[in-house]
């Protein structure tokens, strides 16, 4: 059983920058790979980015490709979402999410079940 702690979302104006961060307990974490998630209202949460269990795998949707980058630090079972050039679009909850047997591929494709943490809230408006 994993649990997930997300934290650093918060209000940043348009074209600023925010770091999420997703500290990761109970489990090997370096035998998962995980993925960024994010929700807007009414909405089923969409694929951000993922990464593979050794960091060297990484994909990214097209709408944030170029401005987000994940990374992983398996010494303190964390992983990261360096968010830059934010939009107002960009605002939404985002979610670390993984499950047993997680595959990161271009489809970014969200859990089904498996492990979520509770979201930390993003909001990028002037």
């Amino acid at each position: 059983q994993l649990q997930l702690v997300e934290s650093g979302g918060g209000l940043v104006q348009p074209g600023g920058s925010l770091t999420l961060s997703c500290v990761v307990s109970g489990d090997r974490f370096y035998t998962y790979a995980f993925g960024w998630f994010r929700q807007f209202p009414g909405k089923e949460p969409e694929g951000v980015s993922c990464i593979s269990t050794s960091g060297t795998n990484l994909h990214y949707s097209d709408s944030v490709m170029g401005r987000f980058t994940i990374s992983r630090d398996n010494t303190f079972g964390t992983v990261y979402l360096q968010m830059n050039s934010l939009k107002p679009e960009d605002t939404a909850v985002y979610y670390c999410a993984t499950e047993r047997g997680y595959y990161c591929s271009s489809e970014v494709r969200p859990p089904i079940g498996g492990f979520w943490g509770q979201g930390t809230q993003v909001t990028v408006s002037s």
